[in-house]
């Protein structure tokens, strides 16, 4: 019996495609909401605003009229203890030479991509640390708050979308922030017991955007559980103030490490976030997962 490639298959060259199989991620959200962002030149970036309001008042012909003093406060941003997210991958030229995807290509994506999530984590459950990276918008100090909801239900939005109301909140910039277990639990209320009919239904003329109350739905999983509960957030987003020191910028390092006979490449980036008004955020907080 000759030898062929149905009994030597390991003999036989294999066609491997020039493709690269990428995992399922989830997109940056955060920046896509619609924050006012500001680039900078890496110096602080200083953003004043108006303190609490002045008090008229009725006076009548001849009647002093009392001094009241307009207040200035201001928000601080991208202070100089602020670190930047970096990373760098090293590679043969080798590799490089005979790979079958453009493997420069590849680990730049690669990277630009965890970049841009370890960003999106900060911006949105970030701790700050001491004042070396962005405070996350579960951990804004002062803003509005619906407690221990426990399990979700419209009511609760309700009582959420009613506190930013009343914080001056610019409706078009509103947006809800919600893990995707929580948004799923909301979509399987149903109008009564027993009934088949969902109480949130989608509309078949939109482009499938989800939205509660009128306002846009994001998902994401970087809201944590802690203990059985999670959070979600219903913010105006035009009243967050990020400030941009550099995008995830790319740097191909052909020389540095030359006496290896490799290449590699860094990404770095650096931002920071604040809110301008943090009446304009709410946080539901204690929601049973």
């Amino acid at each position: 019996m000759a030898v062929s490639t149905a009994n030597a298959a390991e003999l036989t060259a294999e066609q491997v495609q020039s493709i690269l199989v990428q995992p399922l991620e989830q997109a940056s959200v955060f920046l896509a909401a619609g924050p006012r962002i500001f680039d900078t030149d890496g110096s602080p970036v200083r953003v004043p605003k108006l303190g609490g309001a002045t008090s008229p008042d009725w006076k009548g012909e001849n009647e002093l009229i009392a001094d009241d003093d307009v207040t200035f406060d201001e928000i601080t941003l991208l202070p100089s203890t602020i670190k930047s997210v970096k990373t760098l991958t090293r590679f043969s030229n080798e590799l490089a030479r005979q790979s079958v995807v453009s493997l420069e290509a590849a680990i730049k994506d690669r990277l630009v991509r965890d970049v841009a999530a370890k960003l999106d984590a900060a911006f949105i459950a970030g701790t700050g640390d001491g004042g070396t990276t962005p405070l996350g918008i579960l951990n804004y100090v002062g803003t509005q708050e619906v407690a221990a909801v426990g399990t979700i239900g419209l009511d609760a939005l309700l009582d959420a979308w009613g506190q930013a109301l009343a914080g001056g909140v610019n409706m078009a910039s509103l947006k809800w922030m919600l893990r995707p277990e929580t948004f799923v639990a909301l979509r399987k209320i149903k109008q009564g017991t027993g009934s088949n009919q969902y109480v949130l239904t989608p509309d078949p003329t939109t482009d499938g955007v989800f939205r509660l109350f009128g306002s846009p739905v994001i998902i994401t999983n970087r809201i944590p559980v802690d203990t059985g509960t999670t959070q979600a957030v219903l913010a105006d987003f035009s009243q967050i103030a990020v400030a941009r020191d550099q995008a995830p910028t790319v740097k191909i390092l052909d020389q540095t490490f030359g006496d290896y006979d490799q290449q590699a490449i860094r990404v770095t980036a650096r931002y920071d976030a604040a809110p301008l008004n943090v009446e304009a955020i709410v946080k539901l907080t204690g929601i049973t997962v």
